[in-house]
């Protein structure tokens, strides 16, 4: 065809294609939105909640000490006073309170975000049924146990935390001992039922999630499996053994009852004795600041 001429005819015109822009996003942003990205941050994220699971555990074993409401009362100040003077008072408990939350949205978002694009890359269910000869009950109980735990988390937190009157009446700020007693105390051993049931729930949970991050970070290997296996099932027993025995040492009568008065201070601050002076020949005197 000349330069310059007319197209002939039936010949399509050309067609101008629009090139689409491409918007470059941060690399941990890209990282996130792969399947890849998604179980690595439930792996940290998990590694996190572990971590504050076992400590939060351990605490509480206080209630076997001795003198075990003065020592658990004692342990609940230091976390609150923790840091000080560089940090404010509750000021440590705050940071470590924000890491939690952090943790605990991005496991979930993470979760629910992977299961999702799970559901699109495969639409069609599995037809003729499906086989869990590879995959044990915590595996596929995994997301409503998740769900379970979280709700239970919220009633924890409004419980033993909170301390809404709703909840639990006989809550008293500061006195974690006292608390605890109440909340698992015969009159509301439905409470206990439902603590019992949530943490065989988080067990499972926990089994599980202890098992599969190690694959989730490139770390697994046939060798270790049944080493991955063992660690999964010790600190799985371990939590579910030492926060189901609260309930029922308090059900049994194990626990003292509380003896500290509910309109009291859990652990009255220490007094700085300074010299009040006086003129010469008068001796000198000393009050509490």
């Amino acid at each position: 065809m000349v330069s310059g001429s007319s197209p002939r005819a039936g010949m399509a015109a050309p067609v101008t294609t629009a090139r689409r822009r491409h918007v470059s996003r941060a690399w941990i942003i890209e990282f996130y939105g792969s399947a890849i990205g998604k179980k690595a941050v439930m792996a940290i994220t998990g590694i996190v909640l572990l971590g504050f699971v076992l400590v939060h555990m351990i605490g509480n074993l206080k209630l076997y000490y001795p003198n075990a409401e003065r020592d658990l009362n004692e342990y609940s100040r230091w976390l609150r006073t923790v840091g000080e003077p560089a940090l404010p008072y509750k000021g440590f408990l705050w940071l470590v309170r924000g890491g939690l939350i952090i943790s605990f949205i991005l496991h979930i978002h993470a979760a629910t975000t992977l299961t999702l694009m799970n559901r699109r890359a495969r639409p069609v269910k599995y037809q003729g049924g499906r086989s869990y000869a590879a995959a044990d009950y915590a595996a596929r109980t995994m997301r409503w146990s998740g769900v379970i735990v979280g709700l239970f988390l919220i009633f924890h937190l409004m419980d033993l935390t909170w301390g809404w009157r709703v909840v639990h009446p006989d809550f008293v700020r500061g006195q974690p001992y006292r608390n605890i007693w109440h909340s698992f105390s015969p009159e509301r051993w439905p409470v206990s039922v439902v603590y019992i049931i949530a943490n065989l729930l988080l067990g499972l949970h926990i089994y599980h999630g202890a098992w599969s991050l190690f694959q989730s970070l490139g770390w697994a290997n046939p060798r270790f499996n049944s080493w991955r296996r063992g660690f999964a099932g010790a600190f799985a027993a371990a939590i579910v053994v030492g926060n189901v025995s609260f309930p029922i040492a308090v059900l049994s009568g194990l626990i003292d009852d509380p003896v500290q008065p509910k309109d009291t201070e859990a652990v009255a601050p220490a007094t700085f004795e300074a010299p009040v002076w006086t003129p010469a020949g008068t001796g000198s005197t000393s009050r509490g600041l």
